[in-house]
């Protein structure tokens, strides 16, 4: 193999690895786990669902539309960042499969 290419895959390596990191940053930084709303006596009431240590963790997160509204973006934004880590994942193994050091 040329060793431009395989300079370029190695380069190609370390900038996946720097944004797998980048990502799982972001992603911490987002809230996780689903909306529920529960309705009890005739009124309705949002929580978040989530997982933390093993436990499923419910949190009261009231009735303002605008805070529901946030807390889904971050919700999709932490989904499509987990996406984003996923593929990363799968071409760091790629290319590790061609460079091996």
């Amino acid at each position: 193999m040329s060793t431009v290419i395989y300079g370029m895959l190695k380069e190609e390596r370390e900038r996946n690895l720097e944004m797998q990191e980048i990502q799982k940053r972001k992603i911490n930084e987002l809230r996780k786990g689903s909306i529920v709303v529960k309705t009890i006596s005739g009124k309705k009431y949002h929580y978040l669902i989530y997982w933390e240590d093993g436990k499923t963790k419910t949190e009261y997160i009231g009735n303002d539309k605008e805070v529901i509204d946030k807390i889904k973006k971050e919700i999709e934004k932490r989904k499509y960042l987990q996406g984003i880590l996923k593929r990363l994942k799968l071409e760091y193994k790629q290319i590790g499969k061609i460079v091996k050091d």
